[in-house]
């Protein structure tokens, strides 16, 4: 995956205080277990595993490309990715407010688990859901 490239669709695609850099995209690909999935012009997801469960890090979609079930292939995807890497459980976690992306993820089975206080810059909670992926 190219970085700079993801780095624009993720400016794109969040608020100017959210975005995320090459440098931290890049890094993230660096971890161990790190992997992502591209759609050049469109959007990415970034996720890693670690021992039998996987993270979601970021999913990015730019707004031309929305509402036409990219979201959900890429999130697909990125499941299919960590089970092929050992992965039995996904976790993610996504700003209470983000009423779409809420959507995506309780239509591909996540399940509140927990919750972070304050956790984004405009001060809102994220909500961390769970999805089962063996079976």
């Amino acid at each position: 995956m190219n970085a700079g490239e993801a780095a624009a669709l993720h400016a794109a695609a969040f608020p100017p205080g959210e975005a995320w850099g090459a440098a931290a995209i890049a890094l993230m690909l660096e971890l161990p277990g790190g992997f992502g999935v591209l759609r050049p012009g469109q959007g990415f997801v970034l996720a890693r595993v670690a021992a039998d469960e996987a993270e979601i890090l970021t999913l990015a979609v730019v707004p031309a490309a929305r509402r036409a079930g990219l979201g959900s292939a890429l999130l697909a995807e990125a499941m299919a990715g960590a089970v092929l890497r050992g992965a039995q459980a996904m976790f993610l976690e996504v700003s209470e407010r983000n009423v779409a992306a809420r959507a995506l993820y309780a239509a591909a089975g996540f399940a509140e688990v927990g919750r972070r206080r304050r956790y984004y810059p405009d001060g809102s909670d994220a909500l961390v859901l769970r999805r089962d992926l063996a079976g």
